[in-house]
């Protein structure tokens, strides 16, 4: 939802229009002196280029956060915020077109705008965090000439903080992203969550490299593996001391139980996955209240932590990937339907979206929602200010 300017009521502004330039200004600096290191992807030796750089990505990151979803929506955006951008953009060619936003994003270095980006806002974040990794397809991303690309991104529970990406063409090439992405991230004393993928030895030994702790999910692909630790929980799981917890809503009422045993002697080969110290299991009891119906799922990890509440805590931090990142991803950034295909179009949009969502959730306070937000943002130009430059109002 874009509105125009002028059908905007001066009484929705909570403060009145560019009366906080000079502290635009510097935290534009900031953000442009970051950006101007970038590659030029476009041909500077033909003397053709109108836009610059800075102006095309920040329009487009402001579009972004005013719910805008297409590059055609990103120029109508700007045509209607020209006045307001140009109080702290240079724009000397006034407002780029779509195909402009379209061919710059064709061909920016992803992993360039990805690092740009989040030196800009910064990545720390507490040493002790849960780091999960896992992968999305970006459906609408497929054409005639590649797959849809699946970006493997890696997720601080903490504080829902993007840490990195790896874009690869499919799923099956996470097993070879996931050490890449370990390289190109700090997860010393963190973490690290994958799923059943994930479970590999070489896997396992980049985590203890990188000097993190690592809660692994542990399924078929491991063969007699995974039979021997279903069998050992299936006859000694009552053994072992129970960590329990329910949660109730939408519409059912969940009763999970952790077991953590670090007795691993028995274990065959044991000493082939570096640092394992545990093996663990986690029974989960769902009861439907209209149907009336219970269902039963079990689910076993290994792990380099020695603590049952530690381990039951990081295993429900992984899911925050999957309802924080990839559902907000699909559902409020619309991204599946989004229908840039061509070259690394949909992986820099990828990027601009999880910066928005950062954002977003920076500029969030009391009950406020995401898309609450982003309306503010939309209706009122100061809003989306002290969105991009992380400022309370």
């Amino acid at each position: 939802l874009i509105i125009p300017l002028t059908l905007v009521k001066r009484s929705w502004f909570t403060k009145s229009p560019f009366q906080a330039k000079d502290g635009i200004m510097s935290d534009l600096k900031l953000l442009a002196t970051i950006l101007y290191r970038m590659p030029e992807p476009r041909r500077t030796s033909k003397g053709n280029i109108r836009h610059k750089l800075v102006d095309i990505i920040v329009i487009a990151l402001c579009a972004i956060i005013c719910r805008c979803d297409s590059f055609d929506a990103m120029e109508y955006f700007g045509h209607e915020r020209e006045e307001y951008l140009r109080e702290f953009l240079e724009l000397p060619n006034g407002i780029p077109d779509a195909d402009t936003f379209r061919r710059v994003f064709e061909r920016l270095d992803a992993k360039e705008l990805a690092l740009c980006l989040n030196e800009w806002l910064g990545t720390e974040h507490q040493k002790r965090c849960t780091i999960a990794i896992d992968g999305k397809t970006i459906r609408g991303s497929e054409n005639e000439k590649h797959k849809a690309f699946h970006v493997v991104s890696a997720f601080v529970a903490e504080n829902q903080l993007t840490l990195g990406e790896v874009t690869v063409p499919e799923k099956t090439n996470e097993i070879t992203a996931i050490p890449e992405l370990l390289d190109l991230i700090d997860v010393e004393d963190g973490i690290v969550t994958l799923d059943a993928m994930g479970c590999q030895k070489k896997i396992v030994e980049k985590i203890c490299q990188r000097k993190a702790d690592y809660v692994i999910a542990l399924k078929g692909n491991q063969g007699d593996f995974h039979s021997d630790v279903e069998l050992f929980f299936s006859e000694f799981a009552n053994k072992y001391p129970k960590h329990t917890t329910t949660e109730k809503g939408h519409g059912r009422v969940e009763t999970r139980e952790y077991v953590l045993c670090n007795n691993i002697e028995w274990i065959e080969k044991a000493d082939c996955w570096k640092g394992l110290k545990g093996i663990g299991m986690v029974k989960s009891t769902i009861y439907h209240t209209k149907s009336k119906k219970e269902t039963t799922e079990t689910r076993y990890y290994i792990t380099s932590l020695t603590t049952l509440t530690g381990f039951a805590d990081t295993v429900r931090k992984h899911w925050c990937i999957e309802n924080q990142l990839h559902w907000n991803l699909d559902v409020i950034f619309r991204e599946d339907a989004c229908l840039a295909k061509k070259d690394n179009s949909p992986k820099n949009l990828n990027i601009i979206r999880k910066i928005a969502m950062r954002l977003l959730n920076a500029a969030r306070s009391g009950r406020e929602t995401k898309k609450l937000v982003m309306l503010k943002a939309s209706l009122n130009p100061d809003a989306m200010l002290d969105v991009l430059f992380q400022r309370k109002s």
